[in-house]
């Protein structure tokens, strides 16, 4: 008859084990990490589509900067939603140039392949303000949120970089918040710098209308983002991200990931209502992305700015919540591991 293990002897058992599943998951990280996606263009994302209707070919993020900020806006199947946003933009970004004759600007919105008449509707803008201010990419098939916003920074002629959602979800005149963030960061090392809009300031509010469960999942979230990948942003998920050409170069050409989990991003026909709450279905959906993103930009020591944003609550399908938190748990460790052992280099390429 076996005798019952002693405490020490069990303890070394379970340590044994602890450490075996370690190496497996290492192992299945490392094992089944995705090289960094393609950066090759489709001959037809070589060019844009000017108010005229001619084909212009598309600029170079190596090239000089010719317009003070770019603004890319990754949509999939945003007909409904983006005019909104285009209006609301645009607006704003007139009323500025009217202000300051020397502050120029391009707005790209990146079709990332929609089923919709997302281009068309784009193109509507395009031939009001001209393809000088408004550019329309549209990629041949779905990349992704990461792939849509890469494809658009690298054809962006700004010397800063602002990535906003088709949503409409932050108020584009926060962007001179971000920008205040941007510059008290200089100086600049090597002219890299990102300046994040966060909603962190919110989750006081949000927090009373969740159940104890969902705050402590939040939590939870929040600690693997830190103990993992980036430990100086709260907020990791906001869409409404500023950064200089140089940092954007660097860090685009590096990124891995370009997907986002299936939800609001690929099911956006949501009701918008104005609230102060933190949005629960970005935060579950859009994460792994700017989780990547950020990570690289500490990487190589880009100094990040986080800045507070007014939000507006985008209700929509969610992801449920215990397996979204395992799900994220899961994703984050795999990018910290994949970075760690070398299946994903921190190396930067141009595409073609």
């Amino acid at each position: 008859m076996a005798l019952p293990l002693s405490l020490p002897g069990a303890a070394v058992v379970l340590a044994g084990l602890a450490a075996l599943l370690l190496v497996l998951v290492v192992m299945i990280a490392h094992v089944t990490a995705v090289k960094m996606p393609t950066l090759h263009r489709h001959e037809e994302e070589k060019f844009f589509i000017n108010a005229e209707g001619l084909k212009e070919a598309v600029p170079s993020i190596h090239d000089p900067p010719t317009k003070e900020l770019s603004v890319v806006v990754p949509s999939y199947n945003e007909e409904d939603r983006l005019p909104l946003m285009m209006d609301e933009a645009l607006d704003y970004l007139e009323k500025r140039q009217k202000r300051d004759p020397s502050f120029t600007y391009e707005v790209i919105v990146v079709d990332d392949g929609s089923k919709d008449q997302t281009t068309q509707v784009a193109m509507k803008y395009c031939k009001k303000f001209g393809s000088d201010k408004v550019r329309v990419l549209s990629l041949v098939k779905n990349r992704g949120k990461g792939g849509a916003v890469r494809m658009g920074v690298f054809i962006s002629r700004g010397k800063k970089i602002l990535m906003a959602d088709a949503d409409g979800a932050t108020k584009f005149a926060d962007i001179e918040k971000v920008e205040e963030g941007l510059e008290n960061l200089q100086p600049w090392p090597n002219q890299m710098a990102i300046s994040c809009g966060s909603r962190a300031h919110l989750e006081k509010d949000s927090i009373a209308k969740r159940s104890y469960f969902r705050t402590l999942l939040m939590y939870g979230f929040h600690f693997l983002v830190w103990f993992l990948c980036v430990k100086e942003i709260r907020d990791t998920q906001c869409g409404f991200k500023l950064l200089t050409r140089e940092a954007a170069l660097r860090t685009f050409s590096t990124l891995h990931i370009e997907r986002c989990r299936l939800v609001t991003y690929l099911t956006q026909r949501a009701r918008v209502r104005d609230t102060a709450s933190f949005s629960e279905a970005e935060h579950l959906t859009l994460w792994a992305f700017d989780v990547e993103l950020l990570y690289i930009a500490q990487c190589f020591r880009i100094p990040i700015a986080e800045v507070a944003v007014n939000w507006t609550e985008i209700e929509g399908s969610k992801l449920v919540p215990f397996w979204s938190w395992l799900q994220m748990g899961r994703d984050l460790l795999f990018i910290r591991l994949r970075y760690m052992t070398g299946a994903w280099q921190l190396e930067t390429r141009k595409c073609n």
